[in-house]
């Protein structure tokens, strides 16, 4: 097979062959994306206003929005392009940009997951110290290090996934996906970008741990709590946190624990789709609904839209 490693662009998978199913995905697509920005944006906006959110949780809280809000965008608005435009193809600089910001975004994510299951563990478990250890400076340096973290594990991962040469530039999926493209790989050094990616796991399974080790204990303290209202509160800010965790592992878990060769294109989509744009599209509607304190100021905000 030819060495591709100087071709200027790679070809995508597309949804449909059909253009009115084409126009329909540009639709589907526009929608989804639509309602992840807005329901993102009005977090960020409510917790930005709202001097009762100005709290360690709620910080971190809008520092996800953010982090969603980023990572939705990094490969729907060019499969938007794609099927509105009837083209298949991203550039190499395209593509490699789409590898960086996903695994900026993505790792940084599960960051600033576990940074927050310790605030709320400090919060119940450990309330009369809570604000000596999350003040303000901690809770910036806590989230410093999150983008840090997240910047580095993206530029290990795109390093490592285009020091290898290329056989062909087809990629199996609708965005530049690390997996479909290792496997356009015509050398040993595809190796290097899969042992990085053993060890993401890795360390993603230890945060993991840490998170469900951390509620063990923040649920048996909850138990030994004598106050109903006071288990319903410190439930009502830990259970969307915890949904949000299983809905990013277990997507990502669905997506790549499952036999590699034995899926079609169209099943490889909709694995896709799972654990990259469910999360962030679902993330705010989790937050708002079991949460009075970020109903109140998205009332508040549609409220101050009607005067």
């Amino acid at each position: 097979m030819p060495n591709l490693t100087s071709t200027s662009e790679f070809l995508l998978l597309e949804f449909s062959d059909m253009r009115e199913l084409q126009i329909l995905h540009f639709f589907v697509f526009l929608a989804v994306y639509l309602t992840a920005v807005t329901g993102n944006l009005l977090i960020i906006i409510a917790v930005a206003l709202d001097h009762h959110l100005h709290t360690p949780m709620y910080f971190f809280l809008m520092n996800l929005a953010f982090l969603d809000l980023g990572s939705v965008s990094v490969m729907i608005p060019k499969a938007m392009s794609n099927s509105l435009l009837n083209s298949r193809s991203i550039s190499y600089s395209g593509c490699v940009a789409q590898v960086f910001f996903y695994f900026l975004f993505g790792g940084s994510d599960f960051a600033l997951l576990t940074v927050m299951a310790h605030d709320r563990y400090v919060a119940i478990c450990n309330p009369l110290q809570y604000e000596t250890i999350m003040h303000k400076e901690a809770c910036f340096q806590m989230a410093a290090s999150v983008w840090i973290t997240g910047t580095l594990y993206a530029i290990l991962h795109t390093g490592g996934t285009f020091a290898i040469t290329f056989c062909s530039n087809r990629i199996n999926q609708f965005f530049c996906e690390i997996p479909q493209i290792l496997k356009l790989s015509c050398s040993d050094l595809y190796l290097i970008e899969v042992g990085l990616l053993i060890l993401s796991f890795t360390v993603g399974g230890g945060c993991f741990i840490f998170i469900l080790i951390t509620y063990m204990q923040i649920f048996a303290t909850l138990l030994r709590t004598p106050s109903v209202h006071g288990r319903k509160k410190a439930l009502a800010t830990c259970l969307p946190h915890l949904t949000v965790v299983c809905l990013l592992v277990f997507t990502g878990m669905f997506a790549y624990l499952r036999p590699p060769d034995n899926t079609s294109s169209d099943l490889d989509i909709l694995f896709a789709i799972f654990y990259a744009i469910l999360p962030p599209l679902l993330n705010p509607f989790i937050y708002s609904m079991r949460n009075k304190d970020i109903k109140t100021a998205l009332l508040k905000l549609t409220d101050f839209g009607h005067l």
